[in-house]
């Protein structure tokens, strides 16, 4: 596969570029990234399915613009693919050869299956859970990609999408004749006898505006769309104002852009019929779908399309592209292992935050790679946004904080404040950030030191026994503040 990758969707409402960067054999990183409106679909729908030449010629001018970025960023394979408009329109060849003639680019017409295929591919390798439906709104259809215990079940393309139901029930004013419609079509999923799960993962435009909005009500801390999740129970009246708002001015009030009205009611009104039809507790929000669903599968292609287990692309991404020694950032990691292990008597964390605790412990120096003086303040914000994929919004916020409360006096109440409702109780925090700092302390010359630590239960000691002792090494560590009722002792 190309060290640099372009990816194109087109569908029925938006077409959509990703340009990704390979950094090692599995791992990647976001260069680029568009979206162009050019609803290629419009009038198809009253015109038999055939495309109308403005929205085609909407669509050539963005694909020239595309071409253009992907150049620049020296990307040297493009990959095109287009779904319900195109494969549903008799006149598609129009378009296609025009884009072969003049750009030299094939598009792939993808049918409905594989549309919703590429979707669970993307969530299930780039979002945090087992079991799921991803549910992706269009333009022209939706589809749906059922996943059991990390595995993909079965794909299905419904053709119920925004564009769809807008001109040929909206328009008219028929709102039971669309709820008809999608019901009838969603009879298809309990055809096929499968085990419907009660999580959905929202993909698509659709979905995610909604999300969106429901994140700035909430007043949610973290501005990260991607794992965001929601329980259906409380955010249903919400879905009803969008759907009954009776003109623009409603939708403007309910903080809806202006570049969703002609969909939004439509996207929602789809939306909340499949939450209420399948019995949907719960939404999870992927900033993830085809376009990365495309790509994996080609970068997977020889492993079943699924990451290596216990392989974090994001972490793996940016060790790959800041961290300053691999063998210091193995050490660091190893040593944080040890550490929780020997206390574990006396913190009583669960083993997740074992996890945390490690991959903190690698990336913690990734704020001296962007800038030495604040590398702690530096780190923080740059994990926050660039663990992307496969991580739980709590996760990366404890991640973030224990880093930035390393090499430093634990944090308080009033530290953990903004985030609280992500994080744990400040205790298990305290412990985490004491844990770090005493990992980095130990290693403070960098010279990788082989320690054995003795936990002292009866008098809730840790004994350190240091393979070198330096005057550096014991007088930072004696100046550790520890967690309460705790002591730290150098043999």
């Amino acid at each position: 596969m190309s060290k640099v990758t372009t990816i194109i969707d087109i569908g029925s409402n938006s077409m959509r570029m990703v340009v990704l960067q390979k950094s090692s054999r599995f791992a990647f990183n976001l260069i680029n990234e568009t979206k162009s409106r050019v609803k290629i679909s419009e009038g198809c729908y009253e015109n038999n399915g055939n495309l109308q030449e403005i929205p085609m010629q909407r669509a050539y001018e963005s694909m020239k613009s595309f071409l253009n970025i992907s150049e620049s960023l020296k990307s040297r394979k493009v990959i095109c693919v287009a779904t319900s408009a195109l494969r549903d329109a008799p006149n598609s060849k129009v378009f296609l050869s025009r884009i072969k003639k003049d750009f030299g680019l094939s598009i792939k017409i993808i049918d409905g299956e594989k549309e919703a295929y590429y979707g669970g591919v993307a969530a299930l390798n780039l979002l945090h859970n087992d079991s799921f439906v991803t549910v992706d709104i269009g333009g022209g259809s939706t589809e749906f990609c059922f996943v059991k215990d990390n595995t993909i079940i079965k794909s299905i393309s419904l053709n119920i999408g925004t564009v769809r139901i807008k001109e040929l029930f909206f328009n008219k004013n028929d709102i039971e004749g669309a709820k008809k419609y999608i019901l009838d079509n969603l009879k298809k999923i309990f055809e096929q006898n499968i085990e419907i799960p009660d999580v959905i993962v929202g993909i698509g435009g659709s979905i995610r505006s909604v999300s969106k909005l429901i994140m700035q009500r909430n007043e949610y801390p973290l501005d990260i769309l991607h794992g965001y999740k929601y329980k259906v129970s409380k955010e249903e009246d919400f879905l009803l104002q969008i759907i009954n708002a009776e003109d623009n001015n409603e939708l403007k009030a309910l903080g809806i852009k202006k570049d969703r009205f002609d969909t939004i009611k439509e996207g929602t009104f789809i939306l909340k019929t499949i939450l209420d039809e399948l019995h949907i507790s719960e939404v999870i929000t992927s900033g993830a779908g085809v376009r990365e669903g495309v790509y994996l599968s080609d970068l997977l292609r020889t492993s079943n399309c699924k990451f290596p287990s216990n392989f974090n692309v994001s972490v793996r991404s940016l060790l790959d592209r800041f961290e300053i020694d691999p063998k210091q950032s193995a050490y660091m990691g190893n040593n944080a292992s040890k550490i929780f292990d020997v206390l574990k008597p006396v913190h009583n964390l669960e083993d997740k935050y074992k996890t945390y605790l490690v991959i903190a412990s690698k990336l913690y120096s990734i704020g001296s790679a962007l800038n030495f003086y604040k590398s702690n303040d530096n780190a923080f914000d740059f994990i926050l946004n660039g663990l992307s994929y496969d991580f739980l919004h709590t996760t990366r916020v404890i991640i973030a904080h224990t880093i930035k409360f390393s090499k430093k006096s634990l944090p308080s109440k009033k530290d953990i404040q903004e985030y609280e409702e992500l994080l744990p109780s400040l205790d298990v925090m305290r412990w985490l950030s004491f844990m770090i700092s005493l990992n980095i302390t130990t290693n403070q010359d960098l010279s990788k030191p082989k320690i054995e630590y003795i936990l002292d239960e009866e008098n809730n000691t840790l004994k350190l026994e240091l393979e070198n002792k330096t005057f550096l090494i014991n007088s930072n560590i004696e100046k550790l503040e520890l967690p309460k009722e705790f002591n730290l002792e150098i043999l």
